[in-house]
């Protein structure tokens, strides 16, 4: 598999554990995913070029979640 079907990969898994779980903290994200943390980076850079996710400042970091 090259990285781009990779990244594509752990995008879905993003896009699935969002749409499970909701909005979580974009450190969590990470966590959930089976993946390399600039893996899963680039998967959220993925997701958010397709303008699926809606990001939210709060005082303890950066959520995320589907638009």
């Amino acid at each position: 598999m090259d990285m781009i079907e990779e990244i594509g990969n752990v995008a879905g898994e993003i896009w699935h554990l969002l749409k499970e779980r909701g909005e979580l903290s974009i450190s969590g994200v990470v966590s959930e995913i089976k993946a390399s943390q600039s893996t899963a980076y680039m998967g959220l850079g993925w997701l958010a070029k397709e303008d699926k996710l809606e990001f939210v400042k709060k005082s303890r970091g950066v959520f995320v979640r589907l638009k």
